[in-house]
This record gives structure tokens, sequence and C-alpha cells, in this order.
């Protein structure tokens, strides 16, 4: 999505309140607007991980789900995290589902740009071979769930990784 492209603002229960551009709903201190992140799993339940590339505006170089993106304004949240993740990716995604929601809000103090989000997770699998986009996309990895929050626990993830494994791979309690 480029800068000036709108999202969806809505309030703290997630119902669209209005619209604004990327840009100015990143700008410190971050207006709370719609968004998605996917994760891409495979036959064995492992996740599609992605390092977002170093041009990234936010959060680059770090570890993260399979795509993030932003739903337009009044467009469907599966048709455009499908249209997302073949953009990132190269690959079709298919029998997607929307796992839960959460929000967030992060700095990210490299570039003073502010995440707050409404998140909601969306899991489904890949059709294709991957064709990562080198604008988006450093590297990307199959992991188990214990080697996603052992990535958490090292520190080289986006802020929002954490609360999508609480949403798909929550971890067990201590002691069960």
């Amino acid at each position: 999505m480029a800068e000036t492209d709108l999202v969806q603002l809505v309030d703290e229960h997630g119902i669209t309140t209005g619209e604004t551009q990327v840009g100015a709903a990143h700008a410190a201190p971050g207006l709370l607007h719609r968004a998605f992140s996917v994760v891409v799993v495979d036959d064995a339940g492992r996740m599609l991980l992605q390092q977002r590339a170093d041009v990234k505006l936010r959060f680059p170089g770090l570890w993260t789900n399979s795509c993030c993106g932003h739903p337009a304004p009044g467009a469907d949240l599966l048709a455009s995290a499908a249209r997302r993740v073949h953009e990132e990716l190269g690959v079709e995604l298919v029998d997607a589902r929307e796992a839960g929601t959460f929000r967030y809000r992060a700095l990210d103090a490299g570039s003073g740009h502010v995440e707050t989000e409404y998140d909601h997770v969306v899991v489904g699998r890949a059709r294709g071979d991957l064709r990562p986009d080198a604008q988006e996309v450093g590297a990307t990895r199959w992991v188990a769930a214990e080697e996603a929050h052992a990535l958490v626990d090292a520190g080289v993830t986006t802020p929002w990784f954490v609360d999508v494994l609480a949403v798909v791979a929550p971890r067990a309690a201590p002691g069960a």
C-alpha cells in the first residue's frame, strides 16, 4: 500500500468510523484503523514467517507472520488478505478464515511511525510456489509454534506478532 492509500478508521470495537490515508494513520500518536495479519500454514502445522524487507517503512528487518496489510474502505477482509498474500509472496491464499482479532499500539523508534491497529488474524494455506517480492520480504521460513515463540523471546519479531501467536498458537500454561 502506498502512504496515500485509504484505510478504515475504527473504534475500540472494530466499528468503522471513517477513513484516512495510510501515512496519516501511522503518524504519531497514531489513529486506530483496521488491519489484517495472515498466517499461512502447511499440512504439518508449520507457519510461514517472513522477515520484513530492510526497505520497509515500519519495523524493517524483523520476523513476523506470513503477510500483513489493510483492507481498503468497504473492501472484503478475506479478499484483501488474499490479494496482499499474492502481491507479497506470489502464491494464492486458499481455505482462508478469520481466527480472531486484537488491538495493539507500537512505536517504531527507527521511523517515529506508530502502529495503532484493530487487527484481524486470517489463517489459510498457500497454493503455488513462493515468489516473495524483494521490496516487501527479506526472507521466509517455515516454523513450528515453538520456534515462533523462541523468535519472539529473542526480540527479533514485530511487536504485533506476539498477539498473532496468542490467537493461532497460544503457549501452553506452565505445568500443562
